[in-house]
């Protein structure tokens, strides 16, 4: 769904909605005027996208009413193509938005979560990397294909679509591998659509973790490096603070103007303009590589093994070896994906401090740990590897009243600084807010290592966050206000799978 020209809450009028098979009142207010209008609009409406704007002030939800606005969401999203990541801020595909989106298409039908996927690798480069941005036809966003000019640089990458240069978090395997638990419960037709599925993308997923484990890991560590900190995917963390010291953006560094600060209003929820500096910097430098990972890795001011995309590509690997055995892979490289899942979880594993017990990141450069305490020290409970103790006393302590069930929450679910740090901004991107999808990444990896009580309290608690229906990128912990780009795929995508979960 369009929601205004800022990307911003704008409940559309009963009629407009109504005029597109939509529910008429989705959308979470701001201001005590506009929350009246919205309520007395909700009341007219009788909808239950109405419901759901009269629950956000009493923090309750309807799992049904939900169910039927995320669906909404990413029906209005899908440009044909592919779902774009959000509908003004992000007007593209992502790798790992795409991912979890085709997760919530699934529900709504597995030919289409297929298609999703399908569409993602068709633009796989040829040594195996899928890149984090696909471009569509749309324009509207900064950096875009000319900015990479990764055609006409890397003879890896794709003439069409258009691409980004580097990557993000591989959780492809685990998208295919939940899409295709729905398809089986559906139809024959939907099963057999999950199982071709699995078949038509396998070879890739086992080319592009290949591809990490031999530009990304080139020594065999098991922890996989990032170029960038954008690959993370947790872009502005305090993760990756002491590593952008090192990256100093050259006086030729080609002049630019931002767009999220025109389509966010508030930019305190947008990473600094010194940061975009160093952002774009980087992308000069592995131009200025012609992309090849060798010469990236080699070169690049920013090295940083990422001790969370580790955990994701230790479990997803483990996932894609499971797939890879049911369906008749080649016994080679499911031995292959078994090493690399073990090498990295015991490399997640081996990265935690002693005191806090939580997980670090490594800097290649600097050849020195990075302790800081943000959501990604929990990597261990994503891959496992942990021992009884130590993985119920980490359990303990994100769901403990520093983390999750810190008292001043609205909802229990892990912001992404613990608010009791020093570095803890409420409104500021990966340095506070909860974010929904993370929410559902843990709550999966708890119900696949046994943990079920935290992971039935996290989905609770987040489809308690979104009650109020704007299915937003973050929220703020504190007050539960909806913030950064409204209207989310990925956000919307992981609440109809909880919502339709069985």
């Amino acid at each position: 769904m369009i929601a205004g020209p800022s990307d911003q809450p704008a409940l559309l009028s009963a009629r407009s909605r109504q005029e597109r098979g939509a529910d008429p009142a989705i959308g979470r207010p701001h201001g005590a005027a506009t929350t009246i209008d919205a309520l007395d609009a909700a009341e007219a409406a009788g909808s239950p996208a109405a419901r759901i704007v009269r629950r956000a002030f009493r923090r309750t939800y309807d799992v049904t009413d939900l169910a039927m606005g995320a669906a909404d969401v990413l029906r209005s999203n899908d440009i044909g193509t592919m779902v774009t990541a959000a509908p003004a801020l992000y007007p593209h595909m992502w790798s790992w938005d795409a991912a979890f989106i085709s997760i919530g298409l699934a529900h709504l039908g597995v030919d289409r979560a297929g298609q999703e996927i399908r569409t993602l690798l068709a633009a796989q480069w040829a040594d195996g990397m899928i890149p984090h941005i696909v471009y569509g036809d749309r324009g509207g966003y900064f950096p875009g294909p000319g900015r990479w000019g990764t055609a006409e640089l890397s003879a890896s990458a794709p003439q069409a679509p258009l691409t980004s240069g580097i990557c993000q978090p591989p959780v492809h395997a685990i998208a295919v591998g939940r899409i295709l638990e729905v398809a089986r419960r559906g139809s024959a037709e939907d099963r057999a659509a999950g199982e071709q599925l699995v078949r038509d993308s396998w070879d890739a997923l086992y080319r592009w973790h290949a591809w990490l484990s031999q530009y990304r890991d080139p020594d065999g560590t098991g922890l996989i490096a990032v170029v960038h900190g954008w690959e993370s995917g947790m872009d502005n963390s305090p993760r990756w603070d002491q590593p952008y010291t090192a990256v100093v953006p050259g006086p030729d560094l080609p002049p630019y103007v931002r767009l999220d600060r025109e389509l966010v209003r508030d930019g305190a929820e947008r990473p600094t303009d010194l940061e975009y500096d160093r952002y774009l910097w980087l992308i000069e430098e592995m131009r200025r590589a012609s992309y090849d990972p060798v010469k990236v890795y080699d070169t690049c001011s920013f090295l940083v093994a990422d001790v969370f995309v580790s955990a994701i590509f230790a479990v997803a690997s483990d996932v894609l070896a499971d797939l890879g055995e049911e369906f008749g892979q080649p016994a080679a490289h499911v031995a292959e994906l078994r090493t690399w899942a073990a090498r990295s979880r015991a490399a997640v594993a081996a990265s935690c401090h002693p005191e806090t017990g939580l997980a670090r990141d490594f800097d290649r450069r600097t050849g020195q740990w990075i302790d800081v305490e943000t959501l990604a020290g929990f990597a261990p409970l994503i891959c496992g590897g942990l021992d009884a103790d130590a993985e119920r006393a980490l359990l303990a302590t994100l769901h403990g009243p520093r983390w999750a069930g810190h008292p001043e929450l609205v909802a229990k679910v892990p912001p992404t600084v613990s608010p009791d740090s020093a570095g803890f901004k409420s409104r500021e991107y990966w340095r506070g807010p909860q974010w929904p999808v993370v929410s559902w990444l843990f709550g999966w990896a708890h119900a696949r290592h046994g943990h079920t009580a935290a992971a039935a309290t996290l989905r609770t608690e987040t489809l308690k966050l979104v009650g109020d229906g704007a299915f937003s990128e973050y929220y703020e912990p504190v007050t539960g206000e909806a913030l950064g780009s409204r209207m989310q795929s990925w956000t919307a995508a992981v609440i109809l799978d909880w919502c339709t979960a069985r």
